[in-house]
């Protein structure tokens, strides 16, 4: 049995937190001016300008310029001055407490917040506008099917600007999936959990889906690198899981269409004794190349320090596009390697 190693090197590989001094688009037109010196005596209004406040909080959101979240508080920095907001464009105000404030109820909001002193002196006001949204999306609608060798989990129901991801973990650590659907082909996942997360950052209740029960379908992977197993086509997010030991390769294979390229290749489950297996891919509907990595679009090393590295983050994009591509991954050693790899397609740049 060939062993890798001798000529490969071992490869080593939540909420997004915004800080905006002007946060969610906001806009706090103008420059800040100075204090105006003044006598030992108590400030008049209108003879000081005082210095805007500063305000951040933490975006939930999927994207932090989309002004959407589902987190209502703002922290604000006065620099000691006395501060106050208004969430009726300026015709009140209510007077803040502390280094943040409570925005409530879900919908858009328009906030103006400035600095003001007890003679009635107040700073620039800075605004922002934002979209509060604190409800959970609906749990998606999942219909699974066979279609080959591939189990695949059709998504609908997703709401506009969401994602959907899954977990192998019983929920512990979530991935996002790309497309509408997760096709799953191996023999070793027992579950597979999913959802959908809004534009806010709301996640909808977790549906899991056993993979070991007799209605889904167990494919161990073909050990025949001229014969490798087929990946349902159409799909944009795959997860390949199987076990291996020393002998006992899995060979799978998959197209990518016209239009479409293969944007990551990532080891997301390794359970084994033995930190090192072996990988390679082959720009073909068959794994020929033999031993000759130069033959190979990428090769090499892989365990648990590699868990969500991209194999292919050095690989030329325009080596990644429309085509056939094969991988290769087996245990050089006699411990068995439970695995599961996720191959995600995008559409072309």
């Amino acid at each position: 049995m060939f062993s890798p190693q001798p000529f490969l090197m071992r490869s080593f590989a939540v909420l997004c937190v915004a800080f905006l001094s002007v946060a969610c688009g906001g806009s706090g037109a103008g420059p800040s001016a100075t204090a105006v010196p003044g006598a030992q005596t108590p400030p008049v209004a209108g003879t000081v300008i005082l210095k805007k406040p500063v305000l951040s909080f933490n975006d939930t959101g999927l994207n932090v310029t989309d002004g959407v979240t589902s987190n209502g508080r703002w922290g604000v920095e006065s620099q000691g001055i006395d501060w106050e907001f208004s969430l009726d464009q300026g015709v009140t105000w209510t007077r803040g407490s502390g280094a943040s404030f409570e925005v409530k109820g879900d919908g858009a909001k328009m906030i103006w917040v400035r600095a003001r002193d007890d003679a009635g002196n107040t700073s620039e006001i800075v605004r922002v506008n934002c979209v509060l949204d604190t409800t959970p999306p609906a749990a998606v609608t999942i219909a699974g099917q066979s279609e080959g060798v591939t189990n695949t989990f059709k998504l609908s129901g997703i709401e506009p600007g969401a994602r959907w991801e899954y977990s192998l973990d019983e929920q512990g650590t979530w991935s996002a999936g790309k497309g509408s659907a997760l096709g799953a082909l191996g023999n070793h996942l027992s579950r597979v959990w999913l959802r959908q997360v809004d534009m806010a950052g709301n996640a909808s209740v977790a549906q899991g889906f056993g993979l070991q029960n007799p209605s889904v379908l167990s494919h161990e992977a073909s050990g025949e690198p001229l014969q490798p197993s087929i990946l349902a086509s159409g799909l944009q997010t795959y997860l390949i899981h199987g076990v291996v030991v020393s002998g006992d390769a899995d060979y799978v294979s998959w197209d990518i269409p016209r239009g479409q390229q293969l944007m990551s290749v990532k080891l997301v489950q390794y359970v084994s004794e033995d930190a090192i297996a072996f990988y390679a891919l082959q720009s073909n509907r068959v794994f020929d190349a033999g031993f000759d990595v130069s033959r190979m679009l990428v090769y090499g090393h892989m365990g648990p320090r590699d868990l969500a590295r991209n194999v292919l983050a050095d690989v030329p994009k325009s080596k990644l596009g429309e085509g056939p591509m094969t991988l290769w991954f087996q245990q050089t050693g006699p411990l068995p390697t439970r695995y599961a790899i996720e191959v995600i397609l995008s559409p072309a740049d």
